[in-house]
């Protein structure tokens, strides 16, 4: 019994409560608010608003309904929702069942609030932090910003033929060390899958450097007996750890031991290869030719298992196998990216993307997914803030990435997510590793 009269007074508390919600009261009238204040009309902010020199000082009143004339000029009259008479209206002829519900779940408080388990689309919530190398900037262009694969550290490298590590902590982000190559401005640095190597290719060599990091020693890889080529630059080590794959020219793909550094096997593409990429699982490879076609290897065979046509692409820059091997990315000059999911890419010639992202006007030069296959980022180093961030599934761009108000990207060189997509970072032709804080993701 006393819990039913408990239960029935603290309904009644519920319903007066609802009440004098519903009714819409002010809690409280400040008289300041009601004084007739004036406004400096001459401050650069307020200059425009003024019609005349006469207006040099005007009351708030009469300068809020300047800003009112003003929005409805540029709108073209009062939109719908901003017109009082017309919500009232609506909301009348709603069933007055609904808008109580709507009132009754404002006025209340609960876990309605919790984070949606998938990441949202139209905005993404973000904090911009100090610049990961904010210790070391480097001296001209940075090449190559990238996450360690189980430590809060971020390599940086770049052609003032540094390597950098730092700690990621979102705040200061210490440096932990540096090494410099000689006269070997890098063209590209990547650490081994189990983070204990840094593997870095310069610009004009055919030999190539492998930092042990536990040892501290930096092992230089004279050459790689088999492999004739004047210039290796780029490659790719596969997310299992056992192979590095090293573009040629003239089409020649060539598969290396990451234990031994020796070579494997070599594969051809007709025409030049610009890009590859391995799949999740290590057994297959995407190599991306220059005229635009897309090969798929078996890594174990090194046959060629299919080749397509990449839609619409008259020269292959940059592609990308989502984490979960269900997406393909292929930046184009044009700059275009196309989307494909994997299974149409193995079974026809030319398949139709699920999406051909537009947002870039110059050649997409670097195209990443984030680990949980929810953000692709795409850019091109060819214009400042030229990085957009594209919403999985609904192939949406985030809206206030990047922000224009004020440059900070600049020429995009190098992308990468952190393991668990805390973070995100730019590397940039200013020698700064831009770090952003993913605040959906909990985790670095």
């Amino acid at each position: 019994r006393k819990n039913l009269q408990k239960d029935s007074s603290d309904s009644e508390v519920e319903n007066e409560a609802k009440g004098k919600f519903l009714s819409k009261k002010p809690a409280w009238v400040d008289e300041d608010d009601e004084a007739e204040e004036n406004v400096d009309m001459t401050h650069r902010y307020r200059k425009d608003f003024m019609k005349s020199d006469a207006e040099k000082v005007l009351t708030k009143k009469k300068l809020k309904r300047r800003l009112e004339e003003q929005f409805q000029r540029a709108m073209g009259g009062v939109p719908a929702w901003a017109n009082l008479e017309n919500r009232k209206k609506s909301k009348r002829t709603a069933s007055d069942g609904d808008s109580d519900e709507d009132d009754d779940l404002l006025c209340r408080t609960g876990n309605f609030i919790s984070n949606s388990e998938f990441l949202p689309r139209g905005i993404l919530k973000m904090r911009t932090c100090l610049p990961a190398n904010q210790e070391r900037f480097a001296n001209g262009k940075l090449v190559t910003v990238q996450f360690h694969p189980s430590a809060q550290v971020v390599m940086t490298a770049g052609h003032d033929r540094s390597v950098s590590l730092f700690q990621v902590d979102g705040i200061t982000n210490p440096r932990i060390q540096s090494i410099y190559l000689e006269s070997f401005p890098i063209y590209k640095a990547c650490f081994s899958v189990d983070g204990e190597q840094v593997i870095a290719t310069g610009t004009h060599h055919k030999m190539f450097f492998v930092y042990d990091m536990m040892s501290g020693s930096i092992i230089p890889i004279q050459k790689v007996r088999g492999v004739e080529e004047r210039f290796l630059r780029n490659f790719e080590v596969s997310p299992d750890g056992s192979f590095m794959l090293l573009t040629g020219t003239s089409g020649y793909l060539h598969l290396l031991s990451m234990k031994t550094k020796e070579l494997i096997g070599t594969m051809k593409v007709n025409g030049r290869c610009t890009a590859s990429a391995f799949t999740p699982d290590s057994s297959k490879i995407y190599s991306y030719s220059k005229e635009g076609e897309v090969f798929i290897w078996d890594v174990r065979s090194r046959k060629c298992l299919h080749k397509f046509e990449d839609e619409g692409s008259l020269e292959g820059k940059c592609i990308a196998v989502s984490k979960n091997n269900q997406y393909v990315a292929c930046g184009s000059a044009s700059g275009v990216v196309n989307l494909y999911t994997t299974d149409v890419c193995l079974k026809e010639n030319r398949p139709k993307p699920v999406k051909a992202i537009m947002n870039l006007v110059t050649s997409a030069t670097c195209v990443t997914f984030n680990p949980t296959t929810e953000i692709l980022a795409v850019a091109s180093c060819e214009t400042d803030e030229a990085v957009k961030l594209v919403h999985i599934p609904s192939y949406t761009v985030f809206s206030n990435f990047p922000v224009f108000r004020r440059k900070q990207i600049y020429l995009a060189q190098s992308m990468d997510f952190s393991p668990r997509s805390g973070f995100f970072s730019v590397a940039n032709n200013k020698g700064k590793a831009l770090l952003f804080r993913l605040k959906h993701y909990s985790d670095f």
